[in-house]
């Protein structure tokens, strides 16, 4: 059984979910620099900067759907779903440089803590708000991101600042009950720590895209295997699958097929079966085959 819900970023829908979001995000961080400000703290800042970063995801985002939903051309014959792909690998390298500056900045306070002077209570108030935000931006963009690599950039940084909002609280919490200052310095080490490993995540799968890889789980053997069992297939050769983008997988195939089966009229029923099976059980909407009869190889070997 397979979901078939709407499957990428160039849906209203998707685009109507990222506009919430960012309208969310946008104004919890402006909330969170205030709080920074009154607080002293540098967690939040770095929470703040995440949100910022949030918000230039959800933006890249929504440009990117916007130029992914023009029509195929004579020059972009599979139209413009890579630019999903391009918008995810900026996101991807935004994260990498936040993580650096605020690691950078976690450590120097962290090693100077005779200079920090941090007002828990604010801090504290300003983090439970911006956990609560980025709440509900996940709950919004957790059916979408399953299908559109963006989308799903967008959800992870979304994500991530939702754990380091919950840093932040912790952080909050000892200094205003103990009253060790250091713990602001950690959590931002913390947020900067929890970046890196979204963001490799991001840009691995960004070049699986470009790669041309197969796409994860999929097993071309397994393909392959289907297409040979059906009447009249000698067999199945030169396959490629690859993506354009999350959610939109490309097969071709050479198919050796015994020689009646071009002559007698059943090439057509043949072709109709074999993209109902890379529809149905191997969610591949868009494939191509190429029908050969099977003496083929032969009278090509024999030419050679």
């Amino acid at each position: 059984m397979h979901d078939h819900a709407p499957t990428d970023l160039r849906s209203s829908s998707n685009r109507r979910l990222l506009t919430i979001s960012l309208c969310l995000t946008a104004s919890v961080m402006i909330v969170q620099v205030i709080g920074a400000i009154m607080s002293g703290s540098l967690a939040l800042l770095a929470d703040a900067a995440h949100m910022f970063t949030d918000s230039s995801a959800l933006v890249i985002a929504l440009i990117a759907s916007t130029v992914a939903a023009r029509p195929a051309d004579d020059r972009r014959t599979f139209g413009y779903q890579r630019a999903e792909v391009f918008g995810a690998l900026i996101n991807s390298i935004i994260l990498i440089v936040l993580a650096t500056v605020v690691a950078v900045r976690g450590i120097s306070r962290l090693l100077n803590p005779e200079d920090v002077e941090v007002q828990g209570g604010v801090m504290l108030v300003v983090a439970i708000v911006g956990m609560l935000a980025n709440a509900i931006s996940m709950w919004l963009l957790s059916r979408a991101q399953k299908h559109s690599i963006n989308v799903r950039g967008a959800y992870l940084e979304v994500m991530g600042d939702l754990i380091g909002s919950v840093g932040v609280i912790i952080a909050a919490i000892i200094i205003t009950t103990v009253g060790w200052m250091q713990a602001d310095a950690l959590a931002s080490l913390f947020i900067a720590a929890m970046i890196v490993p979204r963001a490799i995540s991001l840009l691995r799968e960004v070049f699986s895209v470009l790669a041309e890889s197969a796409p994860k789980g999929t097993q071309v053997s397994e393909i392959r295997e289907h297409l040979r069992g059906y009447d009249g297939v000698v067999d199945v050769h030169d396959v490629h699958v690859w993506q354009l983008t999350r959610s939109a997988p490309v097969f071709t195939a050479h198919v050796q097929v015994e020689p009646d089966v071009l002559t007698s009229g059943r090439s057509a029923v043949l072709l109709d079966q074999f993209h109902s099976c890379l529809s149905d059980h191997f969610d591949v909407e868009h494939s191509t085959f190429q029908l050969e009869p099977a003496d083929r190889s032969e009278c090509e070997a024999a030419h050679d």
